[in-house]
């Protein structure tokens, strides 16, 4: 570990550097059924796992204000509600821009990272808004497109929706799969869905979505993992945040296993965003515990890691406003913007 303000611990490492350097997109390969077929998961085991993570190592102190820190950078700051208005979207992205409140920056001594977030996340209807409010940030928008959250709409019009997010000028694109392939044991189906949605998105990295609460068993979850990962997803995320379950570390650990295996495999590192649910610092704190044991300190970059989340950052800021005063602020002093 290095000795020094948080400030100094969360800059990358060179090896980090290199990663995201030289970070080549997942182009996905053929369906290799045999490799679907073959998935096992110990439930037992991944649980008893899972409940040690949060166990085994402890973060505290100007350690816990790094990753922290380190975690804000990897927030994809998200609204997608039915009252999202230009307005609400400004905000949202004037905190995105400024993501830590500045005496709060000046006392980490984190003036020179130059905090923002991963990605804003919006509706295609409030791309634009999210475009105008970020311009000159170089903050990505993302755009949740194809029937989200349910899916279910005419699998055209879902394409349709995905070229229009494109052309508004959206950077990445969150789709939804159709959970009936899974459930149906259609790999065929999901496959080729999610490599024409793949097409569709162009040069826009596409993240996408399993609504792991919706595919049952855990074994599902892994091979669904592996057929979008097959299909050219750069991203596999956990949920729309809709579902009655989303993101639980069980689930994140059973994908983490299958994007490492898929590394193994072809070379390519796909990224990893749990969303649904993440609302403490100590969540976002066991969820980087998770990445660093499972995928190691090279995945711990929003090149390869996000979280999807709306109220994760108002706990971070007010985790890091006790570390410098020790004092937990009122909820007022951290408005959204």
């Amino acid at each position: 570990m290095m000795d020094g303000t948080p400030g100094a611990q969360i800059s990358m490492s060179e090896s980090e550097t290199d990663v995201s350097a030289n970070h080549k997109r997942n182009a996905g390969i053929p369906l290799d059924m045999g490799w679907v077929r073959a998935t096992r998961v110990n439930l037992s085991a991944t649980q008893r796992r899972a409940q040690t993570l949060t166990s085994r190592r402890s973060v505290k102190s100007k350690w816990q204000a790094a990753w922290l820190l380190r975690a804000i950078t990897m927030i994809d700051l998200t609204t997608l509600a039915g009252d999202d208005t230009p307005g609400k979207v400004t905000r949202m992205c004037a905190k995105a821009r400024q993501p830590l409140r500045q005496d709060l920056v000046d006392a980490l001594e984190a003036s020179q990272l130059k905090l923002r977030v991963g990605a804003a996340c919006v509706y295609h209807q409030r791309v634009k808004d999210a475009l105008a409010a970020l311009r000159g940030s170089e903050i990505p928008v993302a755009a949740v497109s194809t029937g989200f959250p349910a899916g279910l709409s005419p699998f055209p019009q879902r394409i349709e929706e995905i070229c229009q997010s494109v052309e508004a000028g959206a950077a990445e694109i969150d789709i939804v799969i159709s959970r009936e392939h899974v459930l149906r044991g259609n790999w065929r189906a999901l496959y080729d869905e999610v490599r024409e949605m793949r097409q569709a998105c162009g040069d826009a990295h596409i993240k996408t979505i399993l609504a792991t609460g919706e595919l049952g068993p855990l074994w599902h979850v892994a091979q669904a993992s592996k057929v979008c990962m097959m299909a050219g997803a750069d991203f596999i995320k956990t949920s729309t945040g809709k579902e009655s379950v989303n993101a639980t570390l069980e689930v994140g650990l059973t994908m983490t296993r299958e994007i490492r295996a898929y590394r193994e495999l072809t070379g390519y590192r796909v990224g990893f965003k749990p969303a649904g649910g993440i609302r403490s610092a100590k969540d976002a704190l066991n969820w980087l515990i998770l990445i660093k044991e499972e995928l190691g300190d090279e995945w711990l970059n929003n090149r390869l890691f996000r979280f999807g989340a709306s109220g994760l950052l108002t706990d971070i800021e007010r985790q890091l406003s006790h570390h410098v005063s020790g004092r937990y602020a009122a909820g007022h002093h951290m408005p959204m913007a």
